[in-house]
């Protein structure tokens, strides 16, 4: 039986990764929390690999604030890169495969067609610089890993924008949302679900793959949806903007071509407004 080892557990991924892990019973599970594995700490790292183990580990311990990554980079940093570089070295020396979740703030957004995995890469902000290093790390130090590139994560739980929406809307607040920015909303549980699967296929297809829902919108878009989809739309206090002021610059297009997961592990997905529809309906 495989075991995996799941950083970050009580983040919004780790927290949809532990419901998607029911449906997975031939896979053995560790969810560890920050308080139980800070990946900060190398030390305690390779005493954690040394007293388990594991034959994959799923980081999905990440700094997330774009807009503070501005302020306070070194904890950008500390988390995104210098963690990673911890776990990419142990998992090497402990033959550990490694799946790491990366972001479509990688590009700048000046394509205007889908970016595909080679395409350039050249982050526009301290968050997607951060997760770059800590991809870089990776595929310095590993042999065996897999960089999960994915976009505008939401779920059920933590905080995100699908959730902001619903508590203004419910609370009669104004939403001025930006529709500068085109990319693909992604429900965290179909991530969690394509990251369990590509264990279960055990495939050793390794490297770097983008995957998120199909389709693509705006911010403004994608508000338009949820509040249609819980019947606010008419009600709702809703306009747009694309002059939208944020502290930390963001790509303009970050749309990313998931061939590569559909056609080497054979994940399949579904339309961002589908899996909206989903969340909406079984988890609220």
């Amino acid at each position: 039986m495989k075991r995996i080892l799941v950083t970050g557990a009580n983040g919004q991924l780790g927290k949809c990764l532990r419901d998607a892990a029911a449906n997975f019973p031939d896979l053995q599970f560790i969810f560890a929390s920050k308080q139980a594995l800070d990946i900060e700490n190398p030390d305690l790292v390779r005493k954690y690999f040394q007293e388990n183990h594991f034959h994959y580990c799923i980081n999905a311990a990440a700094y997330t604030n774009v807009e503070k990554a501005e302020s306070e980079p070194e904890r950008a940093y500390a988390i995104n890169a210098e963690a990673v570089k911890n776990l990419a070295q142990i998992s090497h020396e402990k033959q550990v495969i490694l799946i790491h979740i990366s972001t479509d703030y990688v590009f700048d957004g000046k394509k205007r067609t889908p970016y595909v995995e080679t395409d350039k890469v050249n982050p526009l902000n301290v968050y997607g610089a951060s997760k770059l290093t800590g991809e870089e790390f990776i595929q310095q130090l590993c042999r065996r890993y897999y960089i999960f590139r994915t976009s505008w994560l939401y779920s059920q739980y933590g905080h995100n924008f699908l959730k902001t929406i619903l508590k203004y809307s419910r609370e009669g607040k104004p939403l001025t949302i930006t529709t500068e920015q085109t990319g693909t909303p992604t429900n965290a549980n179909d991530l969690a679900r394509a990251l369990l699967i590509t264990i279960e296929k055990d495939m050793q297809e390794y490297g770097i793959y983008h995957y998120t829902n199909s389709g693509a919108t705006t911010w403004y878009g994608f508000a338009e949806e949820i509040l249609h989809l819980v019947g606010k739309l008419e009600d709702a206090k809703l306009a747009k903007t694309n002059h939208y002021i944020t502290f930390a610059a963001r790509p303009e297009y970050s749309v990313l071509d998931n061939s590569k997961v559909e056609n080497k592990l054979n994940i399949s997905r579904i339309s961002w407004q589908e899996s909206l529809r989903t969340v909406l309906k079984n988890k609220f």
